[in-house]
């Protein structure tokens, strides 16, 4: 998925990979960085992520922080990765969303200048990663529900506000993941 962000003039394309292995993450991250410039890149551990809104907002948040001069980080990259986690520490925020070796699902961000940069620069990333494009592992499936809501503190009361009618949980703990990450400007 590439879409753009008019406000900013760029471009932010999301996907996902299953079946991932990858042994040395600084090693890949350096690789990819070498080979995609002028993009900034994020990979997440996908089991945390609440569906490509979470992704999308997280770097709408991050490029309003930028805007305002009230980015913690000197990175693009890493400012996403402190929204989509809504932590302010860089090293507590890579500890909950980013890759480890044990990643076997992995959402990429890329935020480029032009349409064709954030192509050139996921093809990058799809040719280099070691598993199957499957953006299907960004979804909010059962499975995730209970961690995800464990890493942002929502608790069943602050869902039950949320919902409007039931079967649409999912929907509603989506909503308030990217309230928790658009929150994080707050807190200073």
């Amino acid at each position: 998925m590439i879409k753009k962000l008019e406000e900013f003039n760029k471009y932010v394309a999301i996907a996902g990979f299953r079946n991932v292995k990858i042994n040395d993450v600084n090693n890949f991250f350096g690789q990819v960085r070498k080979k995609a410039k002028d993009t900034d890149i994020q990979l997440f551990d996908a089991k945390l992520i609440a569906g490509w809104e979470h992704l999308y907002f997280a770097v709408l948040n991050a490029l309003r922080a930028f805007e305002g001069r009230l980015n913690i980080s000197n990175s693009l990259a890493v400012e996403a990765l402190l929204y989509a986690s809504a932590q302010r520490q860089i090293s507590k925020a890579v500890d909950l969303l980013g890759i480890k070796p044990e990643s076997l699902h992995v959402a990429v961000l890329v935020i480029a200048e032009t349409k064709q940069g954030a192509n050139a620069a996921l093809e990058i990333v799809s040719q280099l990663m070691p598993g199957e494009r499957d953006d299907n592992v960004l979804e909010l499936i059962d499975e995730k529900v209970e961690d995800i809501r464990r890493l942002f503190g929502i608790s069943d009361l602050e869902l039950e506000a949320k919902l409007e009618k039931k079967g649409l949980e999912k929907e509603a703990l989506i909503d308030l993941v990217i309230e928790h990450v658009a929150l994080l400007v707050t807190r200073r």
